[in-house]
């Protein structure tokens, strides 16, 4: 699995007990006296502890795996790392020649764990990578769907007719001239003065309502 690593001092294994019991239950057990069929690949740690039933827990530290140390144990404790763990490291930090370094792969209890811990862990970190690219993606789409929004129609109460913008009613038809009736419908629609025949028109001034 991993290659040969550097063994951490007694300091930092005591500094993960989670409580001063567990830390002191730990270090009664950090001699080779209990431990059996030790060994470590540089990335995690495996022993056998001798308890009191028949059978010695399994006990086996992953060092790293991408996410932070890990343990597990066949004992009852719920606390993690329990004093078996804790003891493993120690043992594995003061007396290296007690859990030897192995180009072997662990044995199959440790291994399952230690395959199915570096599984999750690249889900894990597949989903955090698919949360981060679906943010990004959304982020574009908002932005895309404001440039959109910015893009209107003719100004409210306008519409348009060959080009420029008119006032509702003038239609796309021509103009054409006759009455005083059609004299002003040009002249709200084009926005000009218009002059009666024989008489002066509005001078500067708009006929559209709230213009001029």
């Amino acid at each position: 699995m991993g290659g040969q690593t550097v063994r951490w001092t007694a300091e930092q294994i005591s500094a993960l007990a989670p409580d001063a019991a567990s830390r002191k239950a730990g270090s009664k057990l950090s001699t080779a006296r209990p431990w059996s069929a030790t060994g470590t690949d540089g990335s995690a740690v495996w022993g056998l502890c001798k308890g009191s039933g028949s059978r010695p827990y399994q006990t086996v530290v992953d060092l790293d795996g991408g996410q932070g140390p890990g343990y597990k144990c066949s004992c009852p404790s719920r606390k993690f790392p329990c004093k078996h763990a804790l003891g493993l490291l120690l043992l594995w930090a003061q007396e290296p020649q007690a859990v030897p370094d192995t180009a072997e792969e662990p044995p199959e209890w440790a291994g399952a764990w230690l395959e199915s811990r570096s599984r999750r862990a690249a889900r894990k970190a597949e989903a955090a990578r698919a949360a981060a690219e679906a943010g990004a993606g959304g982020a574009a789409s908002g932005r895309a769907e404001d440039g959109a929004g910015a893009v209107g129609g003719p100004a409210e109460g306008f519409e348009y007719g060959f080009g420029v913008l008119r006032p509702p009613g003038c239609g796309r038809a021509p103009l054409r001239r006759g009455g005083a009736h059609a004299r002003a419908k040009r002249q709200r629609c084009t926005g000009r003065a218009v002059r009666s025949p024989g008489g002066s028109g509005s001078s500067g001034t708009s006929a559209w309502p709230g213009v001029g």
